[in-house]
């Protein structure tokens, strides 16, 4: 199989995945994390393990840890959620971390516009 064909799947499962994890995030019970908003989904190792960003902008920083533990104690649940409306055998072993570089760019922008003020 050729690289290129290799990554394209591996894109094609990332965006199904930015699709897919929402949707089953949103069927959990608890509140506090059935509202969260999916940034990006990146896999690793061919498509066996992908990694779930977070938008963190309406999180406490205080809250973070214990939201990222449910979502791990909840993993089990989205992946068979992504893989039953796939038809996928399996799902990728997901993970859950918050984005920072969401902050980071707010962060340089506001930097720039200073710069550009003086």
């Amino acid at each position: 199989m050729k690289k290129s064909e290799q990554k394209i799947k591996v894109e094609r499962t990332e965006a199904i995945l930015l699709e897919l994890i929402p949707e089953a995030i949103s069927t959990l019970s608890d509140d506090r994390i059935s509202g969260l908003a999916v940034v990006d989904v990146v896999c690793s190792r061919g498509r066996d393990d992908a990694k779930v960003y977070l938008d963190s902008a309406f999180v406490e920083e205080n809250e973070k840890g214990r939201i990222v533990s449910q979502l791990s104690k909840a993993r089990g649940v989205i992946e068979r959620y992504c893989a039953s409306e796939q038809g996928w055998f399996k799902s990728p072993k997901l993970s859950f971390e918050f984005d920072t570089l969401l902050q980071k760019e707010s962060k340089i922008e506001e930097l720039f516009k200073k710069i550009q003020k003086d």
